[in-house]
């Protein structure tokens, strides 16, 4: 990895707390990316404050994970320190994102990145894009992020996975807030779309999304998927959204069948005094990396 990636954090702010050295680095199989950036959002705003308190809950964790009776840390899990932020324009943003995930990637690690708004994973999806050109992104989110320009600007939250579109396939989930506009763009894309509503009614049709996934996944979560009751530390709660253990099952049998190559979660906009909101992004990006590890070979350490 260049030099400009060996900016590592101090202990208080890498994940799970793990002790930060370059040779933790060079062997790690996953490498965290916190991006603390909000540029284009539009309602609560916080998002910016999102990477540093998924850190510092994740040192709260429990290494040990009773579904899968695995530790996922053994297989090595490094952090950097904060990608440098510009207030020049979102596309610049995106543009140090992707240059990051691709010296990641370049080194064989499995890029996660942490948010932050989510205009950002357009970065880290064309970096992906990039390196394997057959990636299907699972996009999981109360809003479909499917316009073309919002408020005059392309590169907005509103629209990330309208610029994602045009280099991946899309699969969504657990939508619940959409435009007209959207509706026909999805049509016209035949973008497979599960709303929210659909999924509480038709709890079958949460087998039928990993189905529809390619050999390899990059995984797009919008914690605002999260129903508001146990996520409501983001810019938008959206009532009707998704409960943790039929997000984790899909994950699980996601990382089952496809090969994850990398995710990330973005939009946590933490409340003060309120943990369990973080709890959940940091438990989530565990969790997702215990699945991913859990049929590889043994870890080594």
């Amino acid at each position: 990895m260049g030099s400009r990636l060996l900016d590592l954090p101090g202990p208080h702010y890498s994940f799970l707390g793990l002790p930060p050295s370059v040779e933790i680095l060079k062997s790690a199989r996953a490498v965290i990316l916190p991006v603390p950036y909000e540029g284009t959002t539009t309602f609560k705003t916080g998002t910016r404050e999102g990477p540093r308190a998924i850190l510092a809950a994740s040192r709260e964790l429990e290494l040990f994970d009773e579904e899968t009776a695995t530790e996922a840390y053994r297989f090595g899990i490094a952090t950097l320190g904060e990608l440098e932020v510009t207030v020049s324009s979102p596309r610049e943003m995106i543009e140090r994102v992707r240059l990051a995930g691709e010296s990641i990637l370049e080194a064989g690690k499995i890029p996660v990145l942490l948010g932050g708004e989510h205009l950002l994973s357009f970065g880290m999806i064309e970096a992906v894009s990039t390196r394997f050109p057959d990636v299907t992104v699972l996009h999981l989110d109360a809003h479909a992020d499917l316009r073309e320009e919002y408020q005059g600007s392309r590169y907005s939250n509103a629209c990330v996975m309208h610029l994602a579109a045009q280099h991946v396939r899309l699969v969504q989930a657990g939508i619940r807030a959409i435009t007209r506009e959207e509706v026909e763009f999805i049509g016209e894309k035949q973008i497979p779309c599960f709303y929210a509503y659909q999924l509480h009614q038709s709890p079958n049709l949460w087998q039928e999304i990993p189905r529809l996934l390619g050999p390899r996944v990059y995984v797009s979560i919008d914690l605002d998927a999260f129903d508001p009751g146990i996520m409501p530390a983001v810019g938008t709660p959206e009532p009707g959204g998704l409960g943790w253990y039929e997000v984790l099952g899909l994950l699980r049998d996601v990382a089952e069948r496809s090969e994850i190559i990398g995710f990330d979660v973005m939009e946590l906009s933490p409340i003060p005094q309120m943990v369990a909101p973080d709890l959940l992004a940091a438990r989530l990006v565990y969790k997702l990396l215990t699945y991913i590890f859990m049929d590889n070979e043994s870890p080594p350490c």
